[in-house]
């Protein structure tokens, strides 16, 4: 099953559901009129969608054209959005860039900040930023939404708490985040706005791709129109969506629709290396920091920019046979001139 929230006017925007093939939706009202209100009653709403989805790629319901331009993130916002950093390798990277060791529990502990989350954007609305000094950077990463989760949850039990998935653009300030966590109390301001794929897919819908709380596939970003990343989410990943659910559970339950994320997607190389840039015939990167730590490692200093005004990012997954899985967030990034 495939749901997307279509922009209405509303704060909360109307869930549809969309065909396998992301080309037709038709409105689920007659279940639930936003995702957050599917999620809160997932027991009796998910086989209602269900149902409808499953008349929709039948052709019972003939539905509308689907334009993933008037999508909102599946949820316009959330109760909550942590964010996970599952791929230690990128973890190790970023911090090298700054200057920072990595303690060794990171490889046995997640590490997961709290993320804001009454703001998110759609996957192709514009990034408004007021300066490019702030080293402006996208991050493309894999995220679940949960029901309900008892605190305490195992991590055994935890799986069955994912309802569905999504692709991020976890827009990251790189310029600002040194002084912010060196005042020891986390994230604030580094952490815009994020935003999601145009549709949420149930688990499902991945078959033998999901299993174990990861997904195999690539993961591909381009950066104005160059294939820059294309690591495989499945890979390299220390931590699983079950781990990540539990380490968040740990001493508070959390709500239907919580959204976790699993942090940037990120392989080492064949070797275990960092890897290779895609234009030296490696699987490239899921975000800018990562390749101007490689290029300081081999040349001493970056060379690779952070955004600028005008760039455009695009994060997508296919599937086998090359379709689309989650519909595309394509954003360019523009300066931001005030209300």
């Amino acid at each position: 099953m495939k749901l997307a929230t279509l922009k209405d006017g509303s704060r909360d925007g109307q869930l549809v559901v969309v065909d396998n093939d992301l080309e037709r939706y038709t409105p689920a009202g007659a279940v639930a009129g936003t995702l957050q209100r599917a999620l809160d009653e997932w027991a009796e709403a998910g086989p209602g969608l269900q149902d409808i989805a499953e008349r929709l790629n039948l052709g019972q319901i003939e539905g509308e054209p689907f334009d993933q331009a008037a999508c909102c993130s599946p949820l316009r916002r959330a109760y909550q959005w942590a964010d996970g950093s599952a791929y230690v390798n990128h973890v190790e990277l970023v911090r090298k860039a700054r200057g920072a060791e990595m303690p060794e529990t990171f490889w046995t502990d997640p590490l997961m900040y709290q993320g804001g989350s009454d703001t998110f954007i759609g996957p192709r609305d514009t990034v408004y930023m007021g300066d490019t000094a702030w080293g402006i950077d996208f991050e493309a990463e894999i995220a679940v939404v949960t029901d309900d989760v008892p605190m305490g949850v195992s991590v055994d039990d935890a799986g069955s708490h994912i309802k569905l998935i999504m692709l991020v653009n976890d827009v990251s300030l790189r310029g600002l985040i040194p002084a912010e966590l060196g005042k020891g109390f986390g994230f604030f301001q580094a952490k815009p706005s994020s935003a999601f794929s145009p549709v949420a897919v149930t688990p499902d819908e991945l078959g033998d791709t999901w299993a174990e709380g990861k997904l195999s596939l690539p993961l591909l970003s381009t950066l104005n129109g160059d294939l820059f990343g294309k690591p495989n989410a499945g890979d390299d990943m220390t931590f699983s969506f079950h781990q990540l659910i539990a380490h968040a559970a740990k001493t508070r339950p959390l709500s239907a629709g919580t959204i976790i994320g699993s942090g940037t997607v990120s392989n080492k190389g064949a070797d275990g290396s960092p890897g290779k840039p895609v234009y030296e015939g490696g699987l490239g990167y899921s975000c800018i920091a990562e390749i101007r730590m490689i290029e300081t490692i081999n040349d001493g200093k970056p060379a690779t920019s952070f955004m600028q005004f005008g760039d455009r990012v695009k994060i997508e997954m296919l599937n086998a046979d090359e379709q689309s899985i989650f519909g595309a967030i394509e954003q360019d990034i523009q300066k931001y001139e005030g209300a």
